[in-house]
């Protein structure tokens, strides 16, 4: 995911004509008119008991063969300590002559009041991971069969991020 140090480039790989309709909006302040009309509803998952049903339900639509997640919560330490959205872990531990395996998702808490479908997308990013370590072509492709919108709602999650550090806003 993007890397949140300093003042964040959300947009490197993009081109300049995209980053350029951008940073007009956010001179003529029309960014947050924008991400209104495309994304006008909040979501009710406000607890890592409710992240953690949601996850499952997707996992269970899309991933019913992978290992069972150990948790899924809210963790407001991801970006200050991993510069990232997202935290996916994986955790083996010698129990007796078993090989258990722990998967874990950590979500940022900016998504507590972000819109649902970024929320969305980065349980879908974290998902995949499950499947596919690297951000690869099977990586993306996986993302896009859980999110068939992915590749635009990441672009539009870069714009929301982008919102949010024009207003002075911690994410």
């Amino acid at each position: 995911m993007s890397k949140r140090k300093g003042n964040p480039n959300y947009f490197s790989g993009y081109s300049s004509d995209l980053t350029d309709k951008v940073q007009v909006m956010i001179a003529e302040g029309k960014l947050a008119e924008y991400l209104y009309k495309k994304y006008p509803d909040s979501h009710q998952i406000s607890n890592s008991k409710a992240l953690y049903s949601y996850t499952h339900s997707l996992k269970k639509e899309f991933l019913r063969q992978s290992a069972p997640l150990s948790k899924v919560i809210y963790d407001d330490k991801i970006d200050v300590i991993h510069n990232a959205l997202g935290l996916h872990t994986f955790i083996s531990r010698v129990q007796g002559s078993k090989l258990k395996a722990k998967k874990e998702i950590r979500i940022a808490t900016v998504f507590k009041q972000a819109p649902e479908p970024f929320l969305r997308m980065i349980v879908v990013h974290e998902l995949a991971h499950i499947r596919e370590k690297e951000h690869n072509k099977a990586f993306y492709q996986l993302c896009q069969h859980m999110e068939p919108d992915y590749h635009q709602l990441e672009f539009d999650l870069r714009v929301y991020l982008t919102y949010l550090d024009s207003q002075g806003n911690k994410t």
